[in-house]
């Protein structure tokens, strides 16, 4: 199983990449970072992401639907966390997070930063769920 920086170098081979990041989302805390960054400063960019996938993370409205369509928790009816993804569009760039399950409560995601004219978010949404499905996390 490949670990953080084997991951974050297949991200950059995603058609339009420009940087990838793998991101504790509840300290803001980047466990790993290549490419470039927003404004040069890598700590504000793992905060700022981060403070975006605790809302989604952490809002009801975004919680799973169990059996009938009745509300779940924080996890779906098969234990999953009720959201897999966050994707944010601009006009020149695709910012895709996804929440990587591992065996312990993490709360760690994959972030994905993504040239809108070279990138494929569908492409590159299929290539990030396979990587996380594969990244080992000690």
């Amino acid at each position: 199983m490949p670990g953080i920086d084997e991951c974050l170098l297949e991200a950059m081979t995603v058609n339009g990449a420009r940087g990838a990041a793998v991101i504790e989302w509840t300290s803001g805390l980047a466990l790993g970072m290549v490419g470039e960054v927003r404004d040069e400063d890598p700590e504000a960019t793992a905060a700022e992401t981060a403070e975006l996938a605790r809302m989604a993370a952490e809002q009801r409205a975004f919680a799973a639907l169990g059996p009938g369509g009745a509300k779940g928790g924080e996890d779906d009816a098969a234990g999953e966390p009720a959201v897999e993804d966050v994707i944010v569009t601009t006009r020149t760039c695709y910012h895709l997070l996804r929440f990587v399950d591992t065996a312990f409560d993490s709360g760690v995601f994959f972030y994905l930063w993504l040239d809108r004219r070279e990138g494929n978010l569908a492409l590159a949404r299929l290539r990030l769920r396979d990587m996380c499905g594969r990244l080992a996390l000690i």
